[in-house]
């Protein structure tokens, strides 16, 4: 073991009493944390029986991404069976819904030595993705030394992710370097990734670009949009803590007419900190738990439902993109534009840089500083129709214009196992 991996692996010890604490902290609101711990420690009851492919994806974007993959691996090495990681129970949760029992889902091991030994010994995959970045200097180097090739894929590195990783120089470095190969989702990632010390990288697009909405969810969603009738639907979606209470003063300033504002929080666990929040400001809620029946006198819906993004994109007439207005980052603007929503976005975008400002140019998304001007942009799209057809035709074309990602990450796999 190299000397930085050794004091890396001793910080991990270091630091386990306040993983576990982690744990604990975060059941609190998603008692589901508590569920299957020994597998955050390599010991695992599920088996494959089959020739086994691994794709690891920590949460719920990752892993509504890597479907693609997973139908085209199963198409490209038929009679495998697909392992499925996650590091959170709503991305464990997120496969269970897209997959069912076509794959086998469980958490990835913490990056401790025997863990990662463990989990490669208990499953002994044939072929490794690991999505976005993920990059964890143990788990690389075993899979080296196992003769698992080990792909990152979809990966992205924002300036200030790369910024962190060069302050662990060689550690970063020895462990690109252990990958087979890189898929890098833009010329700017593959730059700061080869900044770095990773060999082979190429630049093969976005997968989420790749992801088929589900056609039963859509057509959920229209025709839930049409029972409203005439009311506009003005739709925050995957909103994150501090970003509510800003979109419902915003709303309250704002002339809005009957306009229903639909909140989606990001995670489950703040369901009824956002409901307090909308009912603390007096206005009338009603939870999706509750059922579809709107009364004339609700003002906003609650989005307090799991794995149902695509129907709340179906039945918006606009789209204010949760975590671009407080520095997050941006959740993902694709979805809606795919589904021809046009998309008002803050300024923060770091996690979809390039594509934010690919939509923007292509006339499918509208950047604002903040959610005053998001919600009165939004608010002044609706009495624009033609405008309003003008920027979801152009999101139409924009997601279908950089699709083939999946084809591209395909050609650097080997073609058989």
């Amino acid at each position: 073991m190299s000397a930085p991996r050794r004091l890396y692996t001793l910080a991990l010890w270091l630091v386990l009493p306040l993983l576990l604490l982690r744990l604990l902290w975060r059941a609190r609101r998603q008692p589901a944390y508590l569920e299957h711990i020994p597998e955050r420690f390599g010991v695992y009851r599920a088996r494959i029986d089959a020739p086994c492919l691994w794709i690891h994806a920590v949460s719920v974007g990752e892993t509504r991404a890597a479907a693609p993959l997973v139908h085209a691996l199963r198409a490209r090495y038929p009679g495998t069976r697909i392992l499925l990681t996650h590091m959170t129970p709503t991305g464990r949760e997120t496969g269970v819904a897209l997959f069912g029992d076509t794959v086998t889902s469980c958490y990835l091991p913490y990056d401790y030595p025997g863990a990662v030994t463990r989990f490669l010994a208990h499953f002994r995959p044939r072929l490794g993705l690991l999505m976005e970045t993920e990059l964890w200097p143990n788990l690389v180097a075993q899979a080296v030394q196992a003769g698992l090739p080990l792909y990152l894929v979809n990966a992205r590195l924002s300036a200030r992710s790369a910024r962190g990783y060069g302050r662990i120089g060689a550690l970063a470095r020895d462990a690109l370097g252990g990958l087979a190969a890189i898929a890098a989702q833009t010329g700017a990632d593959a730059r700061r990734l080869r900044a770095l010390g990773a060999a082979r990288v190429v630049v093969t697009g976005n997968l989420k670009f790749e992801v088929e909405a589900p056609a039963q969810e859509v057509a959920r969603g229209k025709a839930w949009r049409e029972s409203i009738g005439a009311r506009p639907v003005i739709l925050a979606a995957s909103t994150r803590e501090g970003e509510e209470a800003q979109l419902l003063a915003a709303w309250a300033a704002a002339p809005h007419g009957d306009a229903l504002l639909v909140i989606v929080p990001r995670h489950p666990q703040r369901f009824d900190e956002v409901a307090a929040e909308v009912c603390g400001r007096g206005l009338r809620l009603m939870r999706r738990s509750q059922g579809l029946q709107l009364s004339r006198e609700t003002e906003v819906l609650l989005g307090d439902s799991l794995g149902e993004m695509y129907f709340y994109y179906a039945a918006c007439d606009v789209a204010l993109l949760g975590g671009s207005f407080l520095p997050h980052g941006a959740q993902n603007l694709i979805e809606p534009c795919a589904l021809g929503k046009p998309v008002v976005i803050g300024p923060s975008t770091y996690n979809f840089a390039q594509a934010a400002a690919a939509a923007v140019a292509a006339g499918a998304a509208l950047p604002v500083p903040d959610f005053a001007s998001g919600v009165e942009t939004a608010l002044r799209l609706l009495d624009q129709p033609q405008r309003l057809a003008a920027c979801a035709e152009a999101g139409l074309r924009f997601a279908e214009a950089h699709r083939g990602a999946t084809g591209r990450i395909l050609g650097l796999l080997p073609e058989s196992l």
